[in-house]
């Protein structure tokens, strides 16, 4: 990944909330650079969703702003990418997906298929290329997801829960892939409410607690001495309201 890009992110005193609701559901000021993997960590409902939708854009701040501040951050539009929980995939084979994706970015014929290759088999799934992507399991269907995203050259690539209700197996592949994308140089900003996997794929946490952001600091430094009672709660296993 070269040196100019759309990194760093910035979100300057962002606030969301629902139409006619009487509380801030978001309330965060955050820095994310490059080259670290980003785990956003809290308990449910602790906001992690909204945040990850309002820096990719998906929903507008009602207050406050989101900055791409590098070299081409007047260009970052397209040039980040977000795997939903539930991704919807298409009719079509698995490595049609992944095609789809190109085409609709511009990609001519040869790249795509390069494109296309690479990114299934970084996420696993060369051999099932053929299959029909909405026969297969749901941990294979999230692989899907994140090698379309994958193949468009995304610096920056959101996940939303990715690996919700699977089970260990699948967990452990879509981990993987998540590692084998982020090791070509791409910034993975990641929800999750699982601990051990945020201790398995975070470089730093940013932690959430009823929409605000609590701590941001590299992941060894966090597990080992959180600084907020609310993270050494949440570490603890214990429920926070």
């Amino acid at each position: 990944m070269p040196e100019a890009g759309i990194l760093p992110l910035a979100l300057e005193g962002v606030r969301w909330r629902p139409r006619g609701a009487a509380s801030w559901r978001i309330d965060v000021s955050l820095r994310l650079a490059r080259g670290p993997r980003t785990v956003i960590l809290g308990a449910n409902g602790a906001g992690k969703t909204l945040l990850l939708r309002i820096a990719h854009g998906l929903l507008a701040p009602s207050e406050g702003a989101v900055r791409w501040c590098g070299p081409d951050g007047a260009r970052a539009r397209g040039r980040h990418a977000l795997v939903l929980q539930r991704p919807v995939l298409l009719r079509r084979s698995v490595a049609a997906n992944v095609d789809y994706a190109l085409r609709l970015a511009g990609v001519g014929r040869a790249e795509r298929a390069r494109r296309s290759r690479r990114a299934l088999d970084d996420t696993g799934l060369g051999p099932l290329a053929r299959r029909a992507a909405r026969t297969l399991s749901v941990g294979e269907q999230q692989r899907v997801a994140l090698a379309r995203a994958w193949a468009t050259g995304p610096e920056v690539l959101f996940l939303d829960e990715p690996t919700a209700s699977l089970d260990p197996g699948a967990t452990g592949a879509v981990e993987t892939a998540v590692r084998a994308i982020a090791a070509h140089g791409t910034k993975i900003v990641m929800t999750t409410h699982d601990l051990g996997q945020a201790r398995r794929l975070a470089d730093e946490v940013v932690f959430l607690h009823r929409g605000r952001l609590i701590e941001c600091a590299p992941a060894e430094a966090f597990f080992e001495e959180p600084r907020s009672t609310e993270a050494r709660a949440f570490l603890k296993g214990e429920l926070l309201w």
